[in-house]
């Protein structure tokens, strides 16, 4: 559960509350589901996947890389610190082993109706910010206004929707939502990190600040360094500790982010003790990096957790706004160019599995032919959208893995010719005589282990590609107002996509610095997609409109997909305690998992001194 709680505050949680006259064609209870039934009734004393005993106490460390400057992780100015989420409650929180529930964390009751045109909420009475004060509808109100006005682009698409937003009374507040049918916005607006009002007046809320922050989460921060070490503490008094929510959650005492610029430091840091927990992405690491005698005597527990999480699009994402990428045919040869193949056999050990829609690990990733229902959704939009998403099942490229990619070298050339390029002196050319040529800009110096046989794949067809990694903070600003030409990137997804579609491939984020749509994808037939799966009425419905997006981004070739692995690889110093169940759709650790005391006696002097 860490990388929902700690990557970002941006992601927090949702749902639960309201009050307003109840009337008999709308919901109101504890929770809601985005289809469906809730799994947790009322009387729910907690979540499946914890131990609502699990005891309370010690202190973990954990990595975090590049470095901070800021504790405002809402705006696009800065680097935020790592774990800032931990600091606030969310209106609600989303359980783990549903695929699109919440329930009520700050706020206790939720009400929306039928169309679900508006939701209200009502806040907990005992609900209180880190300074005493409580919580109150005026600070929802607050929260909204700030984040469209001076927060992320993202929070101005996200919460675009909404109308209106009234007090009903100190405590209960009600959105009203634009014309159009979107099922989601009440667990939108339940995913909001409320803010406190009477702290930020008179401040400027879009510069950065490491001033302590007015908070209402389980953890605040107890000291910091910027750039080299942020430490949060338990809040043992906190006002929602008791809440069945909070059970058997957040039992470190004290969590501890150590700062390292150099990824290859990290490992070797926890290898040696001064590190905790580690959560493993690059295959050589995870088969060859841990044949250490730790792992051999058991004091590191080396293991693979597989999970249900949908996969999404990691792959080499190319700018649609750099001119020699507006091209299909481009894009096409430039997937041929990519061996998975060989790159997984020889480079990641066999590990992986190679990413096959925008939705990949889920039934929302399309397949075959559309069928009856897509086509409904498709036949509309023909002529605006590429063909062979009607006659043609959409497959990757494949080749032998032996590293001599001749058919896609030859698919290749046939594919730039026609766009208008053609070797002639060993380069790629246009009619003008200028090389095809551009950068493939990193931030994490692993990836080169990828982008570099790809550049000498490249290389042979005449193409000038090269391969630059930047520290973390240039990195983000270059791709916060996308300059750049290829860049390793993806959108994970979730088991119910909705508003955070537009984000990712709409033509008004395309537009809009910051925002995650990396490609700059304009299409108004996608644009009409992600519509009509944010108005899904049903899980079916939603589950159609879904494949039918995903078949026309693949047929585009926005991005040359690469790999997925549906399992967490984590590996951690052996001192911690687990519940018995795993979540299906989150990492296992953060905020479930505590530290034994019998085992953390028993690994004292084998690891790095704290």
């Amino acid at each position: 559960m860490l990388e929902r709680i700690w990557r970002s505050v941006l992601a927090a949680a949702l749902l639960g509350a309201l009050a307003l006259p109840v009337q008999a064609q709308n919901y109101s209870g504890h929770g809601i589901a985005m289809h469906g039934d809730l799994k947790y009734g009322p009387d729910a004393r907690h979540f499946e996947y914890v131990n609502p005993d699990a005891p309370k106490g010690g202190e973990i460390r954990l990595s975090a890389t590049g470095t901070f400057d800021n504790f405002n992780a809402f705006i696009i100015k800065g680097n935020a610190a790592a774990g800032l989420g931990l600091l606030y409650t969310p209106l609600s929180i989303q359980s783990d082993d549903e695929a699109f529930s919440e329930y009520g964390q700050l706020a206790e009751k939720i009400e929306t109706p039928k169309d679900r045109s508006w939701v209200a909420f009502t806040l907990r009475k005992e609900a209180r910010w880190s300074d005493g004060k409580p919580i109150t509808a005026e600070d929802v109100i607050f929260t909204l206004d700030i984040l469209r006005e001076k927060g992320l682009p993202f929070f101005r698409s996200y919460y675009g929707s909404v109308d209106k937003v009234e007090k009903l009374s100190e405590r209960e507040v009600k959105f009203t939502f634009k014309g159009e049918t979107n099922l989601e916005l009440p667990l939108i607006l339940g995913q909001m990190t409320v803010l406190p009002k009477h702290y930020w007046e008179g401040k400027e809320f879009d510069r950065t600040t490491l001033d302590q922050p007015v908070s209402s989460g389980p953890y605040r921060i107890k000291s910091f360094e910027p750039g080299r070490f942020i430490v949060y503490e338990r809040v043992k008094d906190w006002w929602a500790k008791d809440l069945w929510t909070n059970k058997g959650r957040f039992n470190f005492d004290e969590i501890r982010y150590e700062y390292f610029r150099d990824f290859t430091v990290v490992l070797e840091a926890f290898k040696s003790g001064q590190l905790d927990f580690r959560s493993e992405n690059i295959a050589r690491n995870w088969a060859t990096a841990y044949d250490i005698p730790a792992v051999q005597r058991g004091e590191i527990k080396k293991e693979e957790i597989p999970h249900e999480i949908p996969q999404g699009m990691q792959a080499f994402v190319m700018n649609l706004r750099q001119p020699i990428f507006q091209d299909r045919r481009v894009r096409m040869a430039l997937v041929q160019m990519f061996d998975f193949e060989w790159m997984n056999k020889t480079l990641f050990f066999g590990s992986y599995k190679r990413n096959y829609s925008y939705f990949t690990n889920s039934e929302l990733a399309s397949s075959g032919l559309p069928s009856p229902e897509e086509l409904k959704i498709l036949e509309p939009l023909r002529g605006k959208i590429p063909n062979e998403v009607f006659t043609t099942e959409f497959k990757l490229p494949v080749t032998d893995g032996s590293g001599n990619n001749r058919a896609g070298q030859r698919e290749a050339l046939r594919l730039f010719k026609e766009a208008g390029w053609e070797i002639k002196d060993g380069k790629l050319v246009n009619k003008e005589g200028k090389q095809f040529a551009f950068e493939i800009l990193l931030y994490d110096p692993s990836f080169e282990r990828m982008a570099l046989p790809y550049k000498q794949a490249l290389e042979r067809v005449g193409i000038d590609a090269s391969v630059r990694t930047v520290d973390t903070a240039q990195y983000q600003r270059r791709t916060d107002t996308f300059d750049f030409d290829m860049i390793i990137g993806g959108n994970g997804q979730s088991l119910s996509p909705g508003n955070e579609q537009r984000e990712f491939w709409s033509s008004a984020a395309a537009r809009e610095n910051g925002s995650r749509n990396l490609a700059g994808i304009a299409d108004p037939a996608i644009d009409q997609l992600i519509e009509l799966v944010i108005s899904a009425p049903d899980r079916q419905s939603l589950i159609t409109r879904t494949r039918a997006l995903d078949r026309v981004l693949l047929w585009h070739w926005f991005a040359i997909p690469q790999y997925h692995l549906p399992a967490f690889r984590v590996a951690y110093w052996d001192i911690f305690g687990r519940p018995k169940i795993n979540p299906k759709y989150d990492l296992p650790f953060g905020d479930t998992w505590w530290i034994d005391p019998a085992k953390l006696a028993a690994m004292q002097g084998k690891r790095g001194s704290r």
